[in-house]
């Protein structure tokens, strides 16, 4: 019942900052707090800038873990490899059932996954594309059968959990065209078409799409094991495209910034105890981003 209360106040909460008014007053508030924090933004390397670059202007940047050269990228992959042996679909008596999500449990016996994202490179990455503090909102491992289902995350939508939305995908398995890639639509053209479609939120079919734009102009993040996507999921049409020939195995690390006002995420993707348990060996710097609840700006 909470979980519903919190639902339809978010749903509240999101027309509310739709009135022109009040839409006007919150855009200044916040650029005045984005202008506030840039001083504070920590030192990263040109290559990184780059990348934070292309976020803001094409919405979406394909790399690999070989290229990221973090540290912990091998432990990362084989911990992944693991858990995707045990993920057994078990569909058959929900005909409507399109992901199966690694547990909690396996999560926390495989804790290099969850920690990857809390990485200090990729926090300075984060920070710089939302030019505020970082909250960090976990690790989801998730295994997408092969389908012909469109539905949920299947669809066309843009997330709104905050102004900007950061998510970075992490392949397990390759991922061709015919295997369920993270597709989106340029940032260039999504104002236009949420104009056209009317949209503030919720979810749109793909057949409903392709009145407005053509599929032409879908861009699929194809890549093999270990091909890494930064995505604006916050300012641009997205969807995972249903898988047809196997299913695909991605890791979506999340994150928003840790601004009070228009921050409509509810839950993280571990308990608080499990949370503080993997908080032990961090940084303060991490922890805030673990713990963004008690930092909010």
């Amino acid at each position: 019942m909470n979980m519903l209360l919190q639902k339809v106040q978010k749903k509240f909460f999101k027309k509310i900052y739709q009135i022109p008014f009040i839409r006007h007053k919150t855009d200044i508030a916040y650029q005045i707090a984005v202008d506030k924090y840039k001083p504070n933004l920590p030192i990263i390397s040109k290559d990184d800038l780059e990348l934070v670059d292309r976020i803001n202007n094409e919405g979406v940047v394909v790399t690999s873990l070989d290229n990221l050269g973090i540290l912990s990228n091998t432990q990362l992959l084989k911990a992944a490899k693991n858990i995707a042996s045990q993920m057994k679909p078990n569909i058959d008596s929900d005909q409507n059932k399109f992901v199966v999500h690694a547990s909690q449990q396996q999560i926390m016996e495989h804790p290099e996954i969850f920690l990857w994202g809390l990485e200090e490179r990729l926090l300075n990455i984060v920070e710089h594309y939302f030019c505020l503090p970082v909250a960090y909102h976990g690790a989801y491992f998730r295994r997408d059968i092969a389908n012909q289902l469109e539905t949920g995350s299947r669809l066309w939508h843009i997330d709104q959990e905050d102004r900007k939305v950061l998510k970075i995908i992490v392949y397990v398995n390759d991922v061709t065209d015919n295997q369920g890639p993270f597709q989106y639509i340029p940032l260039s053209l999504t104002s236009s078409i949420a104009q056209s479609l009317k949209y503030t939120y919720g979810y749109i079919r793909n057949q409903t799409m392709q009145k407005v734009i053509s599929p032409s102009n879908y861009k699929s993040c194809i890549g093999n094991s270990g091909t890494v996507v930064f995505a604006g999921t916050g300012g641009i049409f997205h969807r995972g495209k249903p898988p047809e020939n196997s299913d695909r195995f991605t890791i979506f690390f999340d994150y928003t910034s840790r601004r009070k006002k228009e921050l409509f995420y509810i839950n993280p993707s571990l308990s608080q105890k499990d949370l503080i348990i993997l908080s032990k060996h961090l940084s303060e710097r991490q922890k805030k981003c673990l713990f963004w609840q008690k930092y909010l700006e």
